[in-house]
């Protein structure tokens, strides 16, 4: 039987192994399952003889088989088969549980290697289920050494699925594999002294050496960020094929930049002018945008959507939630002022919206009486179309998925794009995450904004510190000033559900402790003495939409003194009075979460303090992450920092590009230098060949990647 990568597995391994596959991995096909790399790589050790091994450690033995038993175990049904061996210094049992089969082969008199980890049963030593290989002949010491130092792969397994399983139906699908065509091309395979694809697979999983899988590591890498940055050629050069329509800046963004109350930063002029050389060429924009927290990114993307306004075109603004979504809207319309206001006509699309509201926003937006309409999810309903849609803004680009942005787009004519993120983005990422957007920094800071103070309070050091902090809200609130507290759950039960990925993070604690939450927090503050006066509110993801909107209203206009709140309120939300944030439990939050939320805060006149309550204990990489926090307020820092502590797919979410959540081996922060090489070889690839006509393999795994069918890929290229 002929087997190649897009062979089903169940053909191979069987129907039982492949829904066994499926259900632990989603695995369906050879090329699922050949990508299932291994973790580490062990080794058997050193030949050690019976006498000289202590219990607990992992010892390699060549010995004889003296004896071989089965009992029934006592507690439980099914046998116990024992093997006593030795090799002259001593005797150790070998014990396999509901494996009587193994008789056939461990024989009176048979000779082999045994390794495993030594255990003590009833005072005397036994390696349970070792790993062994029987010799036909008396081996040459040399052949005995040769297998003791071959590296043993070991997997990421599951309860059902143990690491040797997975090995062995690897190796049955290794033994009948034929690989044709090569991913990565020739020319660059001997350039850069790559194994070939069938090679690196081999070697990977069934290593003969050290050296051999990682060689092989070293070119799937490579292959793996070619597949990825040719993905990424593939969509540029489509974009520089797709026409649009012009939207050239005139009168009404003129009057627009000239009636704002402040002065543009450097950086804001700059991104739009950017955005105007893009939108005023024949081919459609797709830029990102990246600031910090109150680097002015909306005022950058308001001058754009009059830009598109003034041309007869609509601009669609994605929010990833109904409150940002509403803050969005109350901050353009304050942005844009009365006159633009009136001309742009903005409307607030949303799930949650009453259907007479529902009904009169999509007309506006069907006919072009609106040449503004912000939503949430609600914008990609197919109930929504568009006059003349010519500008599609995404804010927070990692709560959406690439389709999502897609969708949007295909309700106009190649409309332009731009992204706007808060989350600083290392070039790296950006260049893997990004690859097919033009990326725009906006890095200093509008004249005004306050300075603001980060502390690591650690419980674990000081359990009294928390006294002090309920304080320091008092004292800022008697001033005048507003506090937000967060707290990364709703209820004991209940986390915020925009931040369940944030549940990964190890928090190498012996035992978990409880989350602090808002329902449980809440009370407690009412009942600080400092506090008895203070008007108090909570919020959080599980409220109505209306509720939520009445209490930010309330608290943006001082009615309520301190919010309680879990993660809604890390972007978007400006309430210039508030000066002093407590976020609790804050190593459960990326450092770029706690980054951006701490910029709600210092945003009027006023500094800003924030206060990172941690029961880490010194020394963990929990700790470690928050104190880097409080050292700096340089985002791209942290960005970079929490990148390298946790992996790019928690730091940005693992929904950012279809076309990361398939890598294995490539790792963002360490692999900068093959990233780069990778990119230009593709950028040559697609140039040559854009339609990729020459390169079946690679429109394979390019396919593999996008779970798409390769075909389709092929013909859509």
């Amino acid at each position: 039987m002929s087997v190649t990568l897009d062979s089903p597995l169940g053909a191979v391994v069987g129907d039982r192994s492949q829904k066994a596959f499926q259900k632990a991995f989603g695995y369906t096909t050879v090329a699922d399952l050949l990508g299932h790399y291994p973790r580490r790589y062990a080794t058997r050790g050193e030949l050690t003889s019976i006498a000289e091994i202590p219990p607990g450690e992992h010892a390699t033995l060549v010995a004889e088989i003296v004896s071989v038993s089965t009992r029934s175990m006592r507690q439980k049904r099914g046998s116990v088969l024992e093997v006593a061996i030795t090799d002259g210094t001593g005797l150790v049992t070998l014990t396999f549980f509901n494996q009587a089969w193994r008789q056939k082969d461990l024989r009176d008199g048979a000779r082999g290697i045994f390794a495993g980890k030594v255990g003590l049963y009833r005072g005397a030593r036994q390696l349970a289920h070792p790993d062994y290989e029987l010799f036909e002949d008396d081996p040459t010491e040399q052949a005995q050494e040769e297998w003791a130092k071959k590296p043993i792969p070991l997997y990421p397994s599951t309860s059902s699925l143990a690491s040797w399983q997975i090995a062995k139906a690897i190796g049955v699908v290794l033994d009948v594999l034929d690989v044709s065509g090569e991913p990565v091309p020739d020319a660059i395979r001997e350039t850069e002294g790559l194994a070939s694809l069938s090679s690196s697979l081999e070697h990977i999983h069934r290593p003969k050496e050290q050296g051999h899988w990682q060689k092989a590591r070293d070119s799937l890498r490579f292959q793996e960020a070619l597949v990825l940055q040719t993905a990424l050629a593939v969509r540029r050069a489509e974009q520089k094929n797709v026409e649009s329509v012009a939207r050239t800046p005139g009168a009404d963004t003129n009057a627009f930049l000239a009636g704002l109350p402040f002065e543009l930063t450097a950086d804001q002029t700059s991104v739009i002018n950017e955005i105007h050389d893009d939108m005023s060429s024949p081919h459609p924009m797709t830029r990102l945008i990246q600031g910090e927290v109150g680097s002015g990114k909306t005022v950058v993307a308001a001058c754009a959507m009059v830009t598109v306004a003034q041309t007869g075109g609509q601009t669609a603004l994605l929010a990833p939630t109904e409150v940002l979504a509403t803050q969005h809207f109350r901050s353009l319309v304050k942005t844009l002022g009365p006159d633009m206001t009136a001309r742009l006509n903005p409307v607030l699309l949303t799930g949650s919206l009453p259907a007479a509201a529902k009904k009169k926003a999509l007309l506006a937006a069907a006919s072009g009486a609106s040449h503004l309409i912000i939503g949430t999810h609600a914008l990609l309903s197919d109930a929504v179309s568009f006059a003349d849609l010519g500008l599609v803004v995404i804010d927070e680009q990692h709560r959406f998925g690439v389709d999502q942005r897609e969708t949007l787009r295909q309700k106009g004519r190649h409309p332009h794009l731009l992204v706007l993120t808060a989350t600083p983005i290392p070039r790296t990422v950006a260049m893997t995450v990004f690859g097919d957007l033009d990326v725009s920094t906006i890095a200093t800071m509008p004249e005004g904004r306050s300075p603001i103070t980060s502390h690591v309070v650690a419980l674990a050091d000081h359990p009294s510190w928390m006294t002090r902090v309920w304080q320091r809200v008092a004292e800022e609130v008697e001033n005048g000033r507003q506090a937000f507290v967060v707290a990364p759950a709703i209820s004991p039960s209940v986390r915020e559900e925009e931040h369940e990925e944030e549940e990964e993070i190890s928090l190498e604690e012996p035992e978990p402790r409880a989350l602090a939450t808002v329902e449980e927090t809440l009370p407690l503050l009412q009942a600080v003495p400092e506090l008895q006066s203070a008007r108090m509110e909570a919020l959080h993801g599980r409220m109505p939409t209306d509720e939520k909107d009445e209490v930010m209203s309330r608290f943006g206009a001082g009615q309520c003194d301190v919010l309680v709140a879990t993660t809604v309120i890390e972007v978007g939300i400006d309430v210039p009075n508030a000066s002093i944030m407590v976020i609790l439990d804050a190593d459960r939050f990326g450092m770029s979460q706690l980054h951006q939320l701490r910029g709600r805060v210092g945003r009027g006149e006023h500094p800003g303090t924030c206060l990172l309550v941690t029961h880490a204990e010194q020394g963990t990489l929990a700790r470690e992450r928050v104190e880097s926090v409080a050292s700096t307020l340089d985002g791209f820092e942290l960005a970079a920092k929490d990148v390298e502590l946790r992996s790019e797919g928690d730091v940005l979410g693992v929904r950012q590009s279809g076309v990361r959540s398939r890598l294995k081996l490539l790792r963002v922060t360490r692999d900068g230098d093959i990233i780069d090489k990778a990119k230009g070889y593709a950028d040559e690839i697609v140039s040559a060949d854009p339609t990729l006509a020459g390169h079946k393999a690679l429109v394979f795994e390019i396919a593999r990647h996008l779970d798409e069918d390769s075909e389709d890929y092929l013909e859509k290229t």
